[in-house]
């Protein structure tokens, strides 16, 4: 982990499209602005962690209904 120190108004950047600046801090929280591409996801890191969980939870699927769901699309789906 790189560890850097900056104050309010400084930033870094994190590749050749991404940065993030240090907008304001209060007390112990630190406001944080981050301009990336719009394909780029940005999220809270516990926000991440439940998309990922969601995302691993779904990929999981049970396989019975994954056959059922296979079988009933090959019934009303036409061949060519």
């Amino acid at each position: 982990m790189l560890v850097l120190t900056r104050k309010a108004g400084e930033s870094i950047v994190i590749g050749n499209d991404i940065r993030v600046t240090v907008l304001e801090l209060q007390g112990r929280q630190v406001r944080l602005g981050i301009e990336a591409p719009a394909d780029v996801s940005v999220h809270r890191g516990e926000v991440y962690e439940r998309i990922r969980e969601e995302n691993e939870r779904a990929a999981a699927g049970d396989q019975d209904e994954l056959r059922a769901l296979s079988r009933t699309w090959r019934k009303v789906t036409p061949t060519k």
